[in-house]
């Protein structure tokens, strides 16, 4: 039987605190491999409490630097995941600006292509500050990033 719950933001923001300016060794560190933003945010989320999805391809989970779904680490691939999923793990939508909260994930653009993706860890006077990898950060403005399109996944809960 499947069901839904929610998830805890609270641990997701401890997390993120406490590996935002360094790696956690349980978790492969993409850095020079395209990237580590995405893989960041998907331990994030496991961190709140999300049960990995293990369908081959099109899951999200990972196990070791090998045996990984891309929608781990790879931006579009979790927006993929994340967005579709009616499985097991984490699922979401796409919401406004002004509707993101703490725990959400905020992925940056420019000309059609998404390359970055970041985890919010409040909303301040309607800015979202975020804690994110390549280019580590904790508690830093939406508004200090350049970027040309913006798509804010909320993360509605969780199925095991």
């Amino acid at each position: 039987m499947v069901y839904e719950t929610i998830l805890d933001i609270s641990a997701g923001i401890r997390y993120a605190e406490k590996w935002a300016f360094s790696r956690n060794p349980a978790y492969y560190d993409f850095e020079n491999d395209g990237g580590d933003c995405t893989n960041f945010i998907s331990q994030c989320i496991y961190a709140e409490g999300a049960a990995m999805n293990f369908t081959p391809d099109i899951g999200w989970y990972f196990n070791s630097s090998y045996d990984r779904a891309a929608a781990w680490s790879g931006v579009e691939s979790f927006y993929r995941f994340i967005t579709n999923n009616r499985g097991a793990g984490p699922f979401g939508k796409i919401v406004t600006l002004s509707e993101t909260a703490a725990g959400d994930v905020i992925q940056l653009g420019r000309n059609g292509r998404y390359y970055h993706s970041l985890y919010v860890l409040e909303i301040r006077n309607g800015m979202p500050f975020i804690a994110a990898h390549s280019e580590n950060a904790l508690y830093r403005p939406l508004s200090s990033y350049s970027y040309g399109e913006i798509r804010c996944i909320h993360i509605a809960g969780q199925r095991r």
